[in-house]
């Protein structure tokens, strides 16, 4: 005789499918939910904000860098720098004796460019000396201290221009005149190169031109 199961019995394995089946399904899902999530790609959230944006560092127009360091004046009276160079027994005959007789000041001295050759911090103070009519034959490089102007070096060069390079040495262009050369026409020029060397200035270079 055929016997008909019962419905109890029938249900059994759906039951078992549905208990089995549809939670591994679920896990899946979700699992593959959490991986998009992981990696930035797949699903995408509705109402996240992006990331901020990179602050834009600021820059300020018409800048190119700092600003190059400029040696400050300084103060020097001509007439203390007078005595002390009259003072000064190894000062050239020819010097002294425009000293001597400078009734005026500013008629045998005047004040050149300021630097830092000493690199002491403390500027220097170039010194020209010349002739009534402006002629310079020469000049001075006096510190500049808190007792007064002191006499360091000195040259005898005609007409010169006097620099400082961007090292800190001393740089000076003066004209070379030859005997038969007017006052307005030298032969040449001569560019020389001097460094401070602790206590004294020393030639570094010498081009004629």
């Amino acid at each position: 005789m055929r016997m008909w199961r019962t419905g109890r019995s029938a249900s059994t394995p759906l039951g078992l499918l549905r208990r089995t089946v549809l939670p591994a399904v679920a896990a899946v899902v979700a699992l593959t939910a959490l991986s998009a999530c992981a990696n930035g790609s797949g699903l995408r959230v509705e109402g996240a904000e992006p990331p901020p944006p990179s602050p834009t560092p600021t820059v300020a127009f018409g800048t190119t860098g700092p600003a190059p360091r400029s040696t400050p004046a300084a103060a020097v009276d001509l007439r203390q720098v007078r005595v002390k160079l009259l003072a000064d027994k190894a000062l050239p005959a020819y010097s002294r004796k425009v000293l001597a007789n400078c009734t005026k000041i500013e008629r045998c001295l005047s004040l050149g460019t300021t630097v830092d050759v000493m690199h002491s911090g403390t500027p220097q103070q170039i010194v020209l000396i010349h002739t009534v009519d402006k002629f310079v034959f020469g000049y001075f490089l006096i510190a500049v201290e808190p007792s007064g102007p002191r006499p360091i070096w000195s040259q005898k060069v005609d007409q010169p221009t006097i620099t400082a390079s961007p090292k800190g040495d001393l740089v000076v262009e003066s004209e070379i005149f030859t005997i038969e050369d007017p006052p307005c026409c030298p032969s040449g020029r001569r560019v020389e190169v001097y460094r401070w060397a602790g206590r004294q200035m020393t030639k570094v270079s010498s081009t004629d031109q």
